[in-house]
């Protein structure tokens, strides 16, 4: 049994829940900054740190209202320490920090894609040996568990991780900000029109994008050389294919050589749709190996997945004191 408050501003998501037992979600507010940093095309990381100064505290007391819960009912206080946004991730460990402080609970570091990995306890219990796929605008992962809180990384980006390249690839197609939805939306629209090649990588289990944007600019300046008109649906459909087929080849290569019993999709990019379906597709050829995909919205950036995870380590007795700094590029320990 444990009452956790959850703290998470790695980006430009102020978000604060109050998990019970690692999956009663009491509450889960998340103030977005996407309508600001939209005008901007991408997030301005001075401005992100700003309006989680004006945030936090409003998000923290409105979760313990929405939870109806006192800080003397909390058992810990867990919290993003990285990776992620150095001034945003300052913001949310301070604020961790002061109330650990003032109510003398222990302080609970968490990295933050084990967040989008336990978001996943929501829908199902994990079963082990589990094998993640995490998806956002920074990071390309696949990532193996023995058991819990036991994490291996097979494969990751050599360059732009996924979200990055449909953000990229957005701004090119002159889409607004966030790009991910927007081409999402766009590829339904769009046909088998353009070829697109995937780049190679040395890893077995490494991924690349940087190559694929690039990609699309080339098809665009040939089609306009060649005065052809741009299908920019037919474009998105192309890069869209493109990118989550190199992604699910992966991923069922990880399938065939370490045999999990579980496959989680994990991150803000596992809320594609087309993402979603391709992966229900491909498992059907795996009919004994459990798949779960959370929902989208415990995809995106959340308090209540750091939750999840914190409370997993805090039953691990990970712990933190007053000293700890937030980490930008931090890595995942195993526990």
């Amino acid at each position: 049994m444990s009452m956790i408050l959850a703290i998470e501003s790695s980006c430009d998501e102020t978000a604060c829940a109050i998990i019970k037992d690692g999956n009663k979600i009491l509450s889960n507010i998340v103030s977005s900054q996407i309508e600001v940093h939209a005008k901007f095309g991408g997030v301005i990381p001075e401005v992100a740190s700003r309006i989680h100064v004006e945030n936090i505290s409003i998000v923290i007391q409105e979760a313990l209202d929405q939870a109806k819960v006192s800080m003397e009912e909390i058992d810990a206080i867990g919290f993003t320490l990285g990776p992620g946004l150095i001034g945003s991730l300052h913001i949310g460990n301070q604020a961790a920090k002061t109330m650990a402080f003032i109510y003398n609970k222990p302080l609970v570091p968490i990295h933050h894609i084990t967040g989008h990995i336990y978001a996943n306890k929501f829908v199902d219990d994990i079963i082990f040996p589990a094998l993640c796929l995490v998806v956002s605008e920074g990071h390309t992962e696949l990532v193996y568990m023995k058991e819990d809180y036991q994490f291996q990384i097979l494969g990751t980006t050599t360059d732009d991780a996924v979200g990055e390249a449909f953000d990229k690839v957005a701004r090119v197609l002159h889409l607004p900000y966030p790009g991910g939805p927007q081409i999402d939306r766009l590829a339904k629209n769009g046909k088998e029109n353009y070829k697109l090649s995937t780049p190679k990588v040395k890893g077995t289990y490494d991924f690349s994008f940087s190559g694929l944007k690039s990609g699309v600019l080339q098809l665009i300046a040939r089609l306009n050389k060649n005065g052809e008109t741009v299908i920019d649906a037919d474009v998105a459909y192309a890069f869209q294919e493109t990118a989550l087929n190199a992604l699910l080849s992966k991923t069922e290569q990880a399938i065939i050589d370490y045999k999990p019993k579980h496959v989680l999709l994990a991150g803000g990019v596992a809320a594609n749709s087309r993402l979603r379906e391709k992966t229900i597709v491909m498992m059907e050829k795996y009919p004994n190996i459990k798949l779960t995909i959370p929902p989208i919205k415990y995809c995106t950036d959340n308090a209540a997945m750091i939750g999840a995870s914190a409370e997993i380590a805090y039953h691990k007795n990970v712990r933190c004191g007053y000293d700890a700094s937030s980490d930008s590029s931090m890595e995942m320990k195993s526990y």
